[in-house]
Formats: structure tokens, sequence, C-alpha cells
């Protein structure tokens, strides 16, 4: 006989993590037990839109007419779903191939631990939940979940201690940020001078030591699951130097550093109406003194071809910063505005309207379909129907569900298009009509982004303007 194995990266047996190499080594010993040939293996992995090619694949492969006598081993339920539910429906849909699913360690009949399980914790009980609870008890006795922070490593009892040589550099950036009052950008570019190595032998970056310098870690505390353990592990740190620390940091963060240059609002988007070239922000100063012996100072702000600022022969074709700046705004009131279909409802049009209410209808539909299915396993559990009276009953629904699951990704490909050429349309509508209000009150940057998200360009010929939007 013949066995096909099915794994999944966000797998749990007994409330822990199962990885791809002990999924895949306890479905070969299985196979080496019960004398199955290996017919293939099929793996999905975590996404975060549900997406589970590899189990299609597998269903496609199982109802080949020439794949012979298959059965398919999981390494528990918690391969086949997140909860008892989707579990149930993924057995279904395989057994609609005419193959049947047992538990790879121990070769138990998968329906049946379903069963069992379902009597076991209830309705519904996400298979995740216990998991949860594990961790939140661990991270309670302060002990490691996950990645150990840079400094230290994972020691025996699964708490933090030591290592002696990033314990050092640790140590010493906060001494340079702290006594030394040394940047992050310049403590980032010290070690680099210094070869200091990073964790995987890479150069530092200033994000790397900002991160470092706000982990409460080096303190000595553990925190994981809203629960804080104190005194957990060695401190690098003490209490007073991490405050300091963390007040600069704050400091430095909220603080706005005074532009000795104005930036010019229309940098990027204007051309020249003559060669084509760039105009670029040209600022000249100019002093002089009076006939009286005064001594006087002013700023000029132009816009300029760079043709001419790079002795080209374009004809002059310079404009004053502030004007041009005027008469693009008032080219942006001016300028006739598309007829819009777009309701203020989602920002949708009719057809958008339509996509929507089919996307809802079909995703009501397998909500009812997975309660059925779940009534089902219930029955089964509390003995009111038998094992194979569930399979059957329950053979409908699945094909069901894979016909809504087909019908569901067609809805959402359809609206998903047409909903970003709507929402792109009515984001640039959106954009003019606060460019048109909120000109004189929108910071420099946020006015400057909003120009660049409507306008393509700006081609200036003399007192010829030509704006054009995007479309």
């Amino acid at each position: 006989m013949r066995a096909v194995g099915y794994f999944a990266e966000n797998a749990r047996r007994n409330g822990q993590k199962r990885s791809i190499a002990e999924q895949n080594h306890a479905f070969s010993d299985f196979c080496t037990r019960h004398g199955y040939e290996v017919a293939g293996t099929f793996l999905d992995t975590e996404d975060e839109k549900g997406v589970t090619a590899g189990f299609s694949q597998m269903l496609h492969f199982l109802a080949r007419p020439d794949r012979g006598f298959v059965v398919v081993a999981v390494d528990g339920l918690g391969a086949l779903g997140s909860d008892l539910g989707q579990a149930a429906l993924r057995l279904l849909e395989i057994e609609q191939t005419g193959c049947q699913v047992l538990i790879a360690h121990t070769g138990h009949e998968a329906f049946r631990e379903l069963v069992d399980t379902w009597a076991d914790r209830g309705d519904g009980t996400p298979i995740s939940e216990k998991v949860r609870s594990a961790m939140r008890r661990k991270a309670v006795r302060g002990e490691v979940l996950g990645r150990p922070p840079y400094g230290y490593r994972v020691g025996p009892r699964r708490r933090l201690e030591l290592v002696p040589e990033e314990a050092v550099v640790v140590r010493y950036i906060f001494r340079l940020y702290l006594q030394e009052e040394l940047g992050i950008r310049k403590i980032a570019g010290q070690l680099n001078q210094e070869n200091v190595p990073t964790r995987r032998g890479g150069r530092w970056s200033m994000v790397t030591v900002r991160d470092i310098l706000r982990n409460r870690a080096y303190l000595g505390h553990y925190s994981r699951f809203g629960t804080t353990v104190t005194g957990s592990h060695p401190a690098l740190v003490s209490p007073e130097d991490f405050r300091r620390v963390q007040d600069r940091l704050q400091t430095h963060h909220g603080s706005v550093r005074t532009r000795t240059v104005q930036p010019f609002l229309l940098s990027g988007m204007l051309f020249c109406g003559k060669c084509q070239n760039k105009l670029i922000g040209v600022s000249r100063r100019q002093r002089w003194v009076t006939k009286a012996g005064e001594k006087k100072e002013a700023a000029y702000r132009y816009y300029q071809c760079e043709s001419r600022t790079n002795q080209s022969a374009c004809a002059y074709n310079t404009q004053r910063a502030h004007e041009l700046e005027a008469r693009v705004r008032e080219a942006l009131k001016e300028e006739e505005r598309p007829v819009t279909r777009l309701r203020r409802a989602g920002n949708v049009d009719g057809y958008l309207v339509d996509l929507i209410g089919q996307v809802d209808r079909v995703e009501g539909r397998m909500k009812r379909n997975r309660r059925q299915v779940e009534e089902l396993v219930a029955d089964a559990a509390h003995g009111h129907i038998t094992i194979e009276r569930m399979k059957s009953l329950g053979g409908e629904l699945a094909r069901e569900h894979q016909e809504l699951e087909a019908e569901l990704r067609a809805a959402r490909d359809r609206l998903q298009a047409q909903q970003s050429e709507a929402e792109r349309r009515s984001h640039l509508e959106a954009l003019r009509d606060r460019l048109g209000r909120d000109w004189d009150e929108l910071p420099f940057e946020t006015l400057q982004s909003s120009l660049r998200d409507v306008i393509d360009r700006i081609e200036v010929d003399g007192e010829e303007l030509r704006v054009y939007l995007r479309v």
C-alpha cells in the first residue's frame, strides 16, 4: 500500500508546535512500521491569508484515478487546522477521495481521534488555546520563549545567561551613549570601525543599536504575554542608567531640527517647457549697503531650469518660487474634476457594492456549512450517530464547502481588482479636496507628499503653466 504525508508549518501536538522535520520523521517512521510505500508528501507554510495550496494539491493528487490505494498520514489533528471544526472539514474533504486518514505516531484512525477529542474538549475549542496557556505558565517561571536578546543565551531550565563577549559590547554601547554622549548613528559607526561583529557577523545599524538601548531585558527583567518576572537573569545596566538612557532617547525623538535651508515645495515635479529638463530650486542671498551706510540683506528663491544652471543652450527660464507655487495652487482649483461615481459608504460604486454583497453571501454560506459539520461531529461525539453515519452525511457538506471556497476566491479576486482602482480614484479625489481646503494649514512634508501623489508633472514655459494630474 501507499501513503501520503501531509505537513503543516503551524501544526501542533499536545500543545507543542511541531517542526516540519519532526512531522516528516513521524511520517517516515509510520511508513516503516506499517510497511507503506511513500507516494508523496505535501506541505503548507504559515500564511496570514489562510492560503493552503499544499492541501489543495494533495486533494488533487488523491483524486487521480492512477494513484492506487493510498492512506493519508498526519502528525496530529493540529496539522489539519487550528480548531476542531476546521480539522473536521478537512478530514471530510480527504474522505471524499476514498482515502483513509491516520495519525502517524499512533496509527489510529483520525476520525475516531477527532470524535474522542471533541467529546473531551467540547465543541469548537481552539486547538491552540492550551498552547497559549502553557506559554503563559512558562513566562511566569521566567523561561525563555523565542530568540534571546543580544548579550544572552538560553541556559539550563530555559533561563537567560550571559554571553561574556556580547555582554561587554552591550555595556560598551550604553557607556558610549550615556557617558560619552555619542548619538546612535556614531555608536553604530564606531562599532563597525572597531570591527565588532553583530551576533550574525554583520555590520551594526542605527536600528540595532537603538533596539539594544531600549530593551528592558538588560535590567534583568523578562517580559512575555503580559507577564514580567524581575530578577530572572543577570542585569547588564542599572535601573538609574537605563532610565537616563530612555529620557535622552525620548528627548531626541521629540526634538525637531531647525532647517538651515528652506526646502522647495515643488521639487521633483517641475519641468522646463522649452527643453524638458528639470527645474530646480535655487536660493540666493544678496547683501548691500545703502547710501546712508545701512547694511541690508535679502534672500531670493527661484525655480530655474537645470540646463541654464549647467550653462546649456536653453533659453532663460526662471520662476520666483512663491509666485510659481501660487500659480500651481490656482491651477488645481480650476482644473475640471472628473465626474465621480463613488459613494461615500466605503468609497465604492454600484458594481463594488454588488461584489461585496457576493463575498458576504458566500462567506455566510460557508459559516452555515461549517456549523452543520460541527453539529455532525458533536452528534457523533455524544453517541447520537455513528462515525460512519457522520462521514456519510458530512460528505455532501464537504463537497459544498469546496465549491464555496472556489466561488469565494473568484469573488474576492474580482473585488480586489475593482476595489483597487476605485480606492485609487477616491484617494486622488480626496487629496485634491484637501489641498484646496487646507493648503495653508498643512505641514510642509504633508503638503509636498500630497502634491506628489496628485500631480504627475508640471511644465513651465514662461507664463504658460501645464499641470498634468495623475488619473
